[in-house]
């Protein structure tokens, strides 16, 4: 049986070979992954977790707190143990170096997030991230806090390639690349980008494998047609037939009546 890889796994790999990864929204997704050899896995640490544990069971999985939920250090503790109790073998953070080293002190695995990070764009704008000498110095420093707070990962989103390239190779820590080009540790998509089942903006890394909503408008309009179907049976008198019945022979049912006379 495929052997679900741990922290330390992944760190010994470091450097040998290219790990996949995707975002999966539900376990339906987490299953097809799990089939497709999908070794990384990241989601959010809410009720899906469950059920995308279960269904990828050798999958490395980083599980996303919610960062606006998080208002401590001893707050995104708790939540980042009850997601490990989920099944999570990581959890995802772009909170505070304080707060994640507070994590990792306790043992837990942290993944953080240099580059673009959406939950900062703010700040910056939803752009590529390290165009210019100084900016690229300040994602590089960024992974250095990251490091020396203990994550054992760190996200690496649109950011240039060469300085991509430069940050793997120069930390210990897996880095997760996501409009990376070809640079980092693992190669990272959201299933929603690869399935077309994102219905907002498509980012220039992405690239659509499906139409997952086009096949689902196809399987609505089946139902349509099959209720319609049982409406229009069932308002002619030809639903139900004889061969959907349950009957008894006038003789059995007279005895059932015998039975209710005498009380």
């Amino acid at each position: 049986m495929k052997k679900r890889p741990t922290v330390y796994d992944l760190h010994q790999l470091k450097g040998t070979r290219k790990f996949l990864q995707l975002h999966v929204d539900n376990a339906f997704e987490a299953e097809a992954a799990e089939i497709a050899g999908i070794e990384v896995l990241s989601c959010e640490a809410d009720h899906t977790l469950l059920g995308i544990r279960a269904a990828a069971p050798t999958a490395f999985i980083s599980a996303g707190l919610k960062n606006r939920t998080i208002a401590s250090a001893e707050q995104a503790i708790r939540m980042a143990f009850d997601a490990i109790e989920h099944g999570a073998d990581s959890v995802y953070c772009s909170s505070s170096t304080e707060i994640i080293e507070a994590m990792a002190r306790e043992g837990i695995p942290v993944t953080g997030h240099v580059g673009l990070v959406p939950n900062h764009a703010t700040w910056t704008g939803f752009r590529a991230i390290g165009k210019a000498p100084e900016e690229a110095m300040k994602v590089y420093q960024a992974l250095k806090r990251l490091e020396n707070a203990g994550v054992c990962a760190v996200e690496v989103e649109v950011i240039p390639v060469k300085l991509a390239a430069f940050l793997t190779r120069n930390t210990p820590v897996i880095t997760m690349g996501m409009g990376c080009g070809n640079a980092c540790d693992t190669q990272y998509l959201f299933s929603s980008d690869v399935l077309g089942t994102n219905t907002g903006h498509y980012p220039r890394h992405s690239r659509k494998y499906a139409d997952i909503p086009a096949q689902l408008a196809k399987v609505q309009q089946e139902r349509i047609q099959a209720f319609q179907a049982f409406a229009a049976d069932v308002g002619d008198g030809s639903y139900p037939a004889a061969a959907h019945q349950v009957d008894v022979d006038d003789a059995t049912f007279a005895a059932f009546t015998a039975l209710l006379d005498r009380g």
